[in-house]
């Protein structure tokens, strides 16, 4: 059971069905393995051994019988602490939410992942509501980066991506409002989506409405295929859910990419300042959907720098969600995400809605510019892993995470389906990954593209190694 903590969710089903390894075993040895680390680490913000365990006796019993109950009986799944899970207290990483009150409900995506027998092996960090593109909070404080504990894991799903890059875990649930799937995924080296908005359900819904998506996260492409056919099954508590066609995302996983065309935007027009080394990396990892046998152009969308509308809707969200808390209340959150919150007491109701009006045409540009392409590639982070708790590895010009991830946020803008895959190292050994963003609906044509360019570059199997 050396390598148990680097199985896939697919390795453990296989090894469930064969009978040579149970979800008991898989539990108590990963519930062990953060005992050891996480006082390192910090990905996970709650244990409950007595359930966790519960859980996996009652799928070993299944199993035994030949009766499992769903795509992922036994699985060990992280949950993030944004995420609603019945009888886990959920803090969203703030000392402002109240730990006694009912946990009674449990969110769209966990309700699946309960129906399809997975286990719960904890909560993961996340910033306060998840606010930014780095993982510290005043509740839990920083989390690190398993590749190098004294780098940031990147933002707001920042536990999740630790957890599966220490091996806590082969799966996890991310959430994305501006990147929080895709940084911690390029981050700590593992591979996230961010789904096509109403993709998956979400509830209640965020504050950042429109912009937010919640997705999975994991170390190899075919598990996030396998656990986007659990999470994307309907409910109705979502209104903005869409209609879209409930598809198995592992068929024709394999597929490939031949004849598909891609843009690769190096800069996306207007961005100013990308790390050399990253440059050279992705341009490098880009170059190799070639041997799939895709055709390769630079190209640039249309529509220019989306910044500052990106901006005025992402700080209503903020200012929505606790403009209304009293001075005693604030005094107790991230002094950032105060400011943020003062920051967006000038907006108005006419810049409101001008910034709508700028998303809308901004999404219709990018619409019409994927007509002519299959994928549109890109650097994930226009840098590698930086100092934790730093917010930016930058000069600090009150746009927090904004230069320095000016990939992420373009799409939650448009809700196209983005990803973030692994492509490569830092001299410094530090992960950076590559996004694959797809047509709107086309999440399943995104896995193919990444999957194609995992198998490429073969860095699944790569772990951090000194933990």
């Amino acid at each position: 059971m050396t390598d148990l903590h680097w199985m896939s969710a697919t390795q453990l089903i296989a090894a469930y069905r064969a009978k040579t390894l149970s979800p008991v075993e898989a539990a108590e040895y990963l519930l062990g393995r953060i005992e050891a680390l996480d006082s390192r680490i910090n990905a996970i913000c709650f244990l409950d051994h007595e359930t966790t365990l519960a859980q996996a006796r009652a799928s070993e019993e299944r199993w035994m019988n030949g009766e499992p109950q769903g795509l992922l009986d036994g699985v060990p799944v992280a949950i993030k602490d944004l995420v609603l899970s019945k009888g886990w207290p959920t803090l969203r990483g703030s000392k402002t939410v109240d730990r006694n009150q009912p946990w009674d409900q449990d969110a769209p995506s966990v309700a699946r992942l309960r129906e399809h027998g997975a286990v719960f092996i904890g909560k993961s960090t996340t910033p306060e509501f998840g606010w930014k593109a780095t993982n510290d909070s005043p509740l839990t404080g920083v989390t690190r980066n398993p590749w190098n504990l004294k780098k940031t894991p990147g933002g707001s799903s920042g536990g999740a991506g630790a957890a599966l890059a220490a091996g806590y875990c082969p799966l996890a649930i991310g959430t994305d409002a501006g990147g929080s799937i895709r940084i911690p995924a390029s981050f700590c080296g593992v591979f996230g989506l961010k789904p096509t908005f109403g993709r998956v359900a979400a509830w209640p819904a965020s504050p950042f409405t429109t912009l937010a998506h919640a997705g999975p996260m994991s170390r190899t492409v075919a598990d996030s295929a396998l656990f986007l056919n659990v999470i994307s099954e309907p409910d109705a508590r979502d209104w903005y859910q869409q209609p879209l066609l409930q598809m198995d995302f592992c068929w024709d996983l394999a597929k490939g990419i031949r004849g598909a065309k891609i843009a690769f935007s190096p800069r996306l027009g207007w961005v100013k300042r990308v790390d050399s080394e990253v440059d050279d990396i992705v341009a490098r990892a880009v170059k190799r959907f070639t041997e799939a046998g895709a055709h390769v152009a630079e190209a640039d969308p249309p529509g220019g720098d989306p910044t500052s509308f990106f901006e005025t809707l992402f700080a209503s969200g903020a200012g929505f969600l606790l403009d209304q808390y009293p001075k005693e209340k604030l005094d107790l959150i991230d002094p950032d995400l105060r400011q943020m919150v003062e920051e967006s007491r000038s907006i108005t109701r006419r810049d409101f809605q001008q910034a709508n009006a700028e998303r809308a045409a901004y999404g219709a540009g990018m619409k019409a510019f994927m007509k002519d392409f299959d994928f549109l590639v890109t650097p994930m982070i226009a840098v590698p892993p930086f100092d934790t708790p730093l917010l930016a590895p930058v000069d600090a010009n009150g746009k927090y995470w904004l230069e320095w991830s000016p990939f992420t946020y373009p799409f939650n803008l448009t809700q196209q389906p983005a990803a973030s895959v692994p492509c490569g190292f830092t001299s410094d050994g530090l992960p950076v990954g590559l996004q694959i963003v797809g047509r709107l609906g086309e999440d399943g044509r995104v896995l193919q593209a990444a999957q194609a360019m995992e198998k490429l570059l073969g860095l699944a199997d790569r772990h951090p190694s000194d933990i």
